[in-house]
Formats: C-alpha cells, sequence, structure tokens
C-alpha cells in the first residue's frame, strides 16, 4: 500500500500540491482550494502528534468501522462527511496555507517511521507508522483528486 513514507510517493505528493493555484476549483465538496490545504494540514498534524483533538461519541463509537473504512484500498467517496473539528469554513489565505502545509508535509517526512510507530490517535487508538503513511496517503490522494491534481 502507499505511504508517505515512500520517498517515490511523497514526491509524488508534493509535486501535486505545488500544481495547486488560488483558481483550482473543487470537483465536488464545499471546500475551496485554500480551505483543503487548511484541513489537510490540520489532520496531518495528528500524525505528527502537533494536534489532538477529543473524540465525540458518535466518533469513539463508529471508531472501529471508520478505521477499517480508512485502512483500507478503495478510495473515499466524494462528499463523505467530515469530523466538525476538521471543517475549514472560515476564509484561507492560499499561499499561507500552502506553505504551512508543506512545512507539515516535510516534518512528518522528517521525523520518520519511527517516530510515527504506535502514535494514538484520538478515534483509532495507536497506529503502526504503516497505519499512519498510509491513511494520510489516501487522505492526501483524495483531497487532490477533489481538485484535479
Amino acid at each position: 500500500m502507499p505511504s508517505l513514507f515512500d520517498p517515490q510517493v511523497n514526491q509524488s505528493i508534493r509535486q501535486r500540491i505545488e500544481q495547486l493555484t488560488p483558481e483550482s476549483t473543487a470537483r465536488w465538496g464545499k471546500m475551496n482550494v485554500a480551505q483543503m490545504l487548511a484541513h489537510l494540514n490540520t489532520v496531518l498534524q495528528l500524525a505528527t502528534g502537533d494536534k489532538s483533538f477529543k473524540p465525540n461519541l458518535i466518533g469513539i463509537v463508529l471508531g472501529p468501522w471508520i478505521k477499517r473504512m480508512v485502512l483500507n484500498e478503495k478510495p473515499y467517496k466524494q462528499n463523505l462527511p467530515t469530523a466538525p473539528s476538521f471543517v475549514v469554513a472560515d476564509s484561507r489565505v492560499f499561499a499561507a496555507e500552502k506553505q504551512h502545509l508543506l512545512i507539515t508535509f516535510q516534518q512528518f517526512i522528517n521525523d520518520g517511521e519511527n517516530a510515527a510507530e504506535g502514535r494514538k490517535h484520538p478515534i483509532f487508538g495507536k497506529l503502526t507508522a504503516a497505519e499512519w503513511g498510509f491513511s494520510q496517503w489516501k487522505h492526501f490522494d483524495h483531497h487532490l483528486q477533489q481538485f484535479g491534481v
């Protein structure tokens, strides 16, 4: 399975991020491109350990089902609901959000698999480095496809 820890995979994702412009438009969903970059950054910060959130009851109850959906090879469906903690609805500046995302992205890569191994996800519990690398790749891939790159 693809992983952001694979140098070829993370280079491909970085190149796709670089293709985004302030004029990039979504094929589906409510976020604009700057909001999507902020959303990716917030979720990636879970993987770096820089952000946490308290799951709600629905997240706790549905956590095992959601984990199976995330950690399989089936692509995400379009317009899946986003956990309220990760919704970005306010106005964002594209260049700043892109820069923040690329910094967090590089931090995740530089920290490496050893840092990710066993890091706790607020809903899924402890994940392996392979699970973190794959789940982040899948999330990036989904949203980059949303914006046509």
